[in-house]
Formats: structure tokens, sequence, C-alpha cells
């Protein structure tokens, strides 16, 4: 199985392996068996992180860079202790993309965007799936804030950083965690499962200074149990938020309605349901301003 994903830098197309293993997970019945019973428990993701924060894991390394054409000069340089340390490697500061202009909405974390809006009932469609920001936040109040919004999808797959950063200043007012389960979020998973509102994931309500309230949120994925949030209240553009240890995951930010317009090249893609590759810092909207709310 192949998914079209549109290269937003370089204007270009390219597609994204699903390995065999995951398709027999989620298209038989023997294979959703499997996740049901194991995969998807929190306790074989504990297992797991034995695993990879184990000396030994270092052997894998070398092939993971090489089979997913990571460009380690990106990368500080250090001597690796363990897969999970390569795993959660930092970007040289000169490296990163910096912009100021606080108009500007930038990517926070490298990824596969997709953009949905959120209708008067409060329903969204992300992919295969539909939900509601009220099954994805647990709180029904909360969720009407965003009657009419914008939720942008950062879908992150092992060859990405998987670190995420702040993408204006404020302060964090609330968080919230809420147990679940550990599906992949590739978008086979969507065919049979709400995997959004069905994983392990996290929130925090964000004051910002030029987006109003947002809701940024972390969801674990398949052998990601642990989302590492820095301990800050407050907050600067391109401050450091936290990382995700090995494996795939997502980022979900929920913005109030009129609150920014995202650029016409990634809506193109995303109506045709092709996710967008974007990278950290990279310009993808702007704030509107009080003189084009419409």
């Amino acid at each position: 199985m192949k998914v079209k994903i549109y290269d937003y830098k370089n204007n270009d197309y390219y597609y994204e392996k699903t390995s065999k293993i995951i398709v027999f997970f989620y298209r038989t019945i023997i294979g959703r068996i499997f996740l049901k019973l194991i995969f998807t428990r929190p306790w074989f993701t504990k297992l797991t992180s034995i695993i990879i924060k184990s000396k030994i894991s270092k052997i894998k390394i070398n092939s993971f860079i090489k089979n997913n054409k990571i460009d380690m000069s990106l990368y500080e340089d250090k001597k690796y202790n363990s897969f999970d340390d390569f795993f959660s490697r930092k970007i040289k500061e000169d490296k990163r993309i910096y912009n100021n202009k606080k108009n500007d909405l930038i990517s926070v974390c490298d990824a596969k965007l997709f953009v949905s809006n959120i209708d008067e009932n409060l329903n969204l469609k992300i992919k295969n799936s539909n939900y509601t920001i009220k099954e994805l936040l647990k709180d029904d109040m909360l969720a009407k804030e965003f009657n009419n919004g914008t939720c942008l999808v950062y879908r992150l797959t092992k060859d990405d950083y998987h670190h995420y950063y702040h993408f204006d200043e404020g302060k964090i007012i609330k968080t919230k965690k809420i147990n679940g389960l550990l599906h992949t979020v590739m978008p086979i998973a969507h065919e049979k499962y709400k995997v959004y509102t069905e994983n392990n994931r996290q929130y925090s309500i964000l004051q910002t200074k030029n987006f109003d309230s947002v809701i940024y949120m972390e969801v674990g994925a398949l052998m990601i149990g642990k989302i590492n949030n820095d301990d800050c209240q407050n907050f600067k553009r391109h401050d450091h938020k936290g990382y995700f240890s090995f494996g795939a995951s997502t980022i979900i930010l929920l913005f109030k309605e009129n609150k920014i317009k995202i650029n016409e090249d990634i809506l193109k893609q995303n109506q045709k349901d092709i996710e967008v590759k974007v990278h950290l810092g990279q310009i993808i909207g702007c704030k509107i301003s009080e003189n084009n709310k419409i």
C-alpha cells in the first residue's frame, strides 16, 4: 500500500509505503485480534521502550538512517547511547527556519499536514474518519468554543524530526491527559478505527498573543506511550514544547472561527485527500486581521 504525499517545499509528489506487517494488522481479522490483545496496549509499548533504550539497540541506528534517507548533517553531533537516544536527536540551531513575522502561521514540526474545517455541529473529517471535537477533547463546554473553527493535523512519520515547537508567544492555561490505546496514525488505521479519539493523548489550552485561544494536542501512537512535554507555562515563538519517543505520532491544533487562513496550495491538496509535507518553521498560513474577517 502506498500513500500519495505532496512535498510543499519542492512542489512535487512522492509516495509513502505502508509496511506489510501494518497492512496485516489492519486489514486482516487475525491482525486486528493481535492489535486488540497486544500491540495497541500500553504494556506492550512499555516493553518496547525497555528494548530501544538498551545499549544493544544501537545496532539499528545505521540501517534506520539509510532506509529512511535521513540527512544527519542537520542534527547535533553526538554519540548515541541507544536507539531511543538517537530517535530523540535535536536539530542544529542554524538548520532551523526562523520567522518572526507575528501574522505568519508557521508549522510547529516536520510532518504531513492535513487541514479540516470544524462545522457548526462540532464535526470534522480527518482522512477516512469522522470525528467530533467533543470526542477529541472530552470536554463539551470547551469544544463549543471551536464551533466553525479550523483543525490542523500534523502526522509525524519515523523519518521526521520528532520535536515540536510553539508558533506564537503566550501562556499555557490548562493541560489535560486522556488515557487510551496506541494505534498507528498511518492512514490505513483510519479505515477501521477512530484513531485520534481512541489513542492516548494530552492537550494544552494556549492563550496566544496573536491567534487567541488555541488547543495544542499531542497524540501517542503505536510504540509511543510517552509524550515528553517541557515544564514551562510561558513561551515565546519558536520555543521548544516537547518531543515524542520512538515511532510515528501526531500533533493536532484547533483554532477558533476566523482566526487563521491556510495557504491555498495546502488546501488544494487536502481537498484531494492528499497530505502535505511541511517543515518546522515553514509558513503555512496567516492570521486573519480584524478588517478581513467574514
